[in-house]
């Protein structure tokens, strides 16, 4: 089954994406570049749906920059802008002990997990009790998006986006591990299509 209309928006940079920090599940805000990406989406979002934005179902990961992507963007849409849902199960993939570091911090004391990740990074869990791999991400929230029965705004992160991207767009597990998740941009997802907005 299809899913309903949908706007899937990473939220805006952090000074950890900046740094190239793996931010993982840590709480980071939105730095100010982060806010202007939100605005950005949402102003796009008011474009093209107008009033018609009322007619949406909002949800968020309960991080606080996606959630404040979340209200930045219900701003620029001129409604309430805490008047939505959150669901813990959109929060970021856990990254174990690596999170909090850079890739190159990682090389630096685990050259093995790098060169596993490279190998197969769609599957490769990093160290730590509570790290996840993509795979398992994608597990965790494809029920959210399949429980989904009307238009919806999502805010969330970039690994669940490389999960809807390999559940929704038919990517492979390499590419859809690889890709580009831009933080002023939105995926839309409408009668199976994906595209970059």
């Amino acid at each position: 089954m299809p899913l309903p209309n949908l706007y899937l928006c990473r939220h805006g940079q952090t000074d950890w994406n900046a740094e190239g920090r793996l931010q993982g599940q840590e709480d980071i805000p939105l730095n100010a570049l982060g806010r202007a990406q939100a605005r950005r989406n949402g102003r796009y979002l008011r474009s093209v749906l107008g009033d018609g934005a009322r007619e949406f179902r909002f949800l968020s990961s309960p991080l606080s920059r996606a959630a404040e992507t979340m209200r930045i963007i219900r701003t620029e849409l001129g409604l309430a802008e805490d008047d939505f849902a959150t669901d813990a199960r959109l929060i970021e993939l856990h990254f174990g002990d690596w999170q909090g570091s850079t890739i190159r911090e990682v090389r630096a004391r685990d050259p093995e997990g790098i060169a596993a990740r490279k190998a197969d990074k769609w599957n490769f869990v990093p160290p730590g009790p509570e790290a996840e791999s993509y795979a398992m991400l994608a597990e965790r929230v494809r029920p959210v998006f399949e429980g989904l029965d009307e238009p919806t705004i999502v805010t969330a992160h970039g690994g669940v986006t490389r999960s809807f991207l390999r559940c929704y767009d038919n990517l492979g597990a390499a590419e859809a591990s690889h890709i580009g998740i831009p933080q002023d941009r939105i995926l839309h997802y409408l009668d199976a299509v994906v595209s970059w907005v």
